[in-house]
């Protein structure tokens, strides 16, 4: 895969918690895209990020169980089961309010990845495309989560 951009802006250290009202922007690569690539995308408020944990080193990616955070009192659970970076191909999924399109520019609020990191794609969030029956969760993912945005 080939990054369609970088993001610019934001945070320059990784940081688990307070993503929530961080703004950054997504530049797209004016080398392969035009300003067609975009049109339509300010209709939408809210955009979905695909992008690469690439400051994670591979030899700390983990494909087992680990307590997430190193939490002793959260269970120990799989890699899949949680949204940790340093996963197997240390991708990152992010849904974010749509702040602004400016050219190849997109400026969203709440991306939690680091300046300078490289994007795969951007999709507009679709409500359809959501959960179509009652989510659930575990209760320590939410207690995570408390602090989070």
């Amino acid at each position: 895969m080939v990054p369609i951009g970088l993001v610019h802006g934001g945070r320059d250290d990784v940081v688990d918690d307070d993503w929530g009202s961080v703004l950054s922007t997504v530049s797209l690569d004016p080398d392969r895209f035009g300003p067609d690539a975009v049109a339509g995308l300010e209709d939408f408020s809210h955009v979905e990020i695909v992008f690469v944990f690439d400051r994670v080193d591979e030899t700390s990616v983990n494909v087992g169980a680990r307590r997430p955070r190193g939490r002793q009192d959260w269970p120990m659970v799989g890699i899949f089961a949680q949204r940790a970076k340093a996963r197997p191909n240390r991708i990152g999924v992010t849904t974010c309010e749509l702040v602004s399109v400016d050219g190849l520019d997109i400026g969203v609020r709440g991306l939690d990845a680091i300046d300078g990191t490289p994007v795969l794609d951007i999709k507009p969030h679709v409500v359809e495309f959501g959960p179509r029956t009652e989510v659930r969760q575990p209760d320590w993912i939410s207690e995570l989560m408390t602090g989070y945005w």
